[in-house]
C-alpha cells in the first residue's frame, strides 16, 4: 500500500481536499481518472492563457470582460497549483531525507477568486 496519500485534483463532497490512497501503484482507475483530469485543467489553463493574451492586445475589451478573464485565470492558476502540489508530494524522496506527510511544507495561500 502507498504509504504517500495522492491529493486529488478535485475537492470531497464537504469542500475540503481529497486524497486517495491505494495499493497499486498508480493504476487504479480512480488514479487514471485524476491524472486525466489534472491533464485537462492544465490544457484547459493554457488554453486559456492564449485567450487572454489575445483579449489584451484587443483594447476593444471591457471591464467585465477582462473582470471575467481574471475570474477565470485565478481558477486556472488554482488548478494548476494544486496539480503541481500533487504531483510534487508524488516525488521519490531522496535516501536519507525525511518524508513529508500531506499537510507538511509549504503551505499556499488561497486567495478567494470570486
Amino acid at each position: 500500500m502507498s504509504t504517500r496519500p495522492r491529493l486529488l485534483p478535485w475537492p470531497n463532497s464537504a469542500g475540503k481536499r481529497c486524497y486517495l490512497v491505494t495499493d497499486d501503484n498508480s493504476k487504479s482507475r480512480l488514479s487514471r481518472l485524476a491524472d486525466e483530469m489534472e491533464a485537462a485543467q492544465l490544457n484547459a489553463g493554457d488554453q486559456l492563457l492564449g485567450h487572454a493574451g489575445e483579449m489584451l492586445v484587443d483594447h476593444k475589451a471591457g471591464k467585465r470582460e477582462l473582470r471575467f478573464l481574471a475570474k477565470c485565470l485565478c481558477q486556472a492558476l488554482s488548478d494548476a497549483l494544486l496539480v503541481a502540489e500533487s504531483r510534487g508530494g508524488r516525488l521519490p524522496v531522496a535516501d536519507g531525507e525525511p518524508q513529508d506527510g500531506p499537510e507538511d511544507g509549504p503551505k499556499l495561500a488561497r486567495g478567494a477568486c470570486e
